[in-house]
């Protein structure tokens, strides 16, 4: 069943579970994703920007409840 809220992934990582985190809230496998993400940095260079955005302001399950900045900064951490 698909996340209802769009998280980094905390079992499902291979660097920082921003793929995985992506394939449980469309609810798809996460190679996929991560197929789609390779593809964009190949493809237009734009996926090498996206990836470290998302991975500093998406929160995971244990910083969820924080405040964008302190999200931002425990993500930094």
């Amino acid at each position: 069943m698909p996340s209802t809220q769009l998280l980094r992934s905390d079992r499902d990582k291979i660097v920082a579970g921003v793929c995985g985190g992506i394939a449980d809230y469309i609810g798809v496998d996460p190679v996929f994703v991560r197929l789609g993400m390779v593809l964009l940095v190949f493809a237009s260079g734009v996926g090498l920007m996206i990836y470290p955005i998302l991975w500093l302001i998406l929160p995971t399950k244990a910083n969820a409840l924080l405040s964008f900045p302190d999200r931002v900064m425990d993500n930094l951490s």
